[in-house]
């Protein structure tokens, strides 16, 4: 298990391999893009070699790409999916040629229309996408939160999904506020033992590739997407403890995307409780 964190790629891509190590952590995610701009700059193949070699000297594990918040495969407007399937396939491209494990995405909203009505749609253009970025990284779907009918948030809808798209290269992103929010206790043993039953009855444990580790705000079963620093939310430290010992995760890594104690981003506190809970907790 690595424990990561998500961090700023400013100034190029290989920026993000050093701020990574000064907070401790062991593996990466990156928006190689502003994550609230369409505009996407190919990434230069210098920066890219300069990327791999910073990663590799720092010894980092597992490096994903988060998609952008605009993306949305299932909106009713064609020329947004257009331009959502443009953007993951770039990221996707990129992740090829930076040997980067995947790319990850929120499925969005299917805006009051209902999952049936944009099943069809969402794996069309997810297929498109694969195609369009041949290679061996995986694109995984981000379990959601529930708000403003977000899809992916129950288990047998993310599993729906997963199965219509029936594609080796499909992931699963499980993050621990938004599974949460939507009312699966991870913070109990036993509450996350019926949790990873379901998961994997209804996807299948191998498919998660990644784990967001955020605490949460917002009550269990609130359907509101409100991430909370390690120990000071409802999950709380002994939830991660749960967590961090449970089979299910023990090979998957585990990315901070947390405000911070500085309001920051992940830092070096949040890392360093994070890393103690995983000592603890396989003791």
């Amino acid at each position: 298990m690595h424990l990561g964190a998500h961090v700023s790629a400013a100034g190029g891509i290989e920026n993000a391999v050093g701020r990574a190590v000064e907070i401790g952590a062991e593996a990466v995610q990156i928006f190689p893009s502003s994550p609230r701009m369409w505009r996407y700059k190919m990434v230069p193949e210098a920066n890219i070699e300069k990327f791999n070699k910073a990663a590799a000297e720092a010894n980092l594990g597992p490096t994903v790409f988060h998609g952008i918040y605009l993306a949305a495969l299932a909106s009713e407007d064609e020329a947004l999916v257009e331009r959502s399937i443009e953007s993951l396939t770039n990221y996707l491209q990129l992740a090829e040629a930076a040997g980067v494990d995947g790319v990850l995405f929120h499925p969005a909203s299917h805006k009051g229309r209902g999952y049936d009505a944009v099943e069809k749609q969402f794996v069309d253009a997810v297929h498109r996408i694969l195609t369009a970025a041949p290679g061996t990284p995986w694109l995984a779907l981000e379990n959601s939160a529930g708000m403003g009918d977000h899809i992916g948030s129950k288990f047998d809808e993310l599993g729906r999904l997963v199965k219509a798209i029936d594609h080796p290269r499909i992931r699963v992103c499980f993050d621990t506020q938004h599974a949460f929010a939507a009312g699966y206790d991870v913070s109990t043993g036993a509450g996350l033992e019926d949790a990873m039953l379901e998961f994997d009855r209804e996807i299948g444990l191998d498919l998660i590739s990644a784990v967001h580790a955020n605490d949460s705000k917002t009550a269990l079963g609130s359907a509101v997407d409100r991430h909370e620093n390690i120990g000071e939310g409802e999950i709380g430290v002994d939830g991660f403890a749960v967590i961090l010992s449970h089979p299910a995760f023990q090979d998957v890594p585990f990315y901070l995307e947390v405000p911070g104690f500085e309001k920051t981003g992940p830092d070096k506190k949040n890392m360093d409780l994070i890393k103690k809970i995983r000592e603890q907790a396989n003791s």
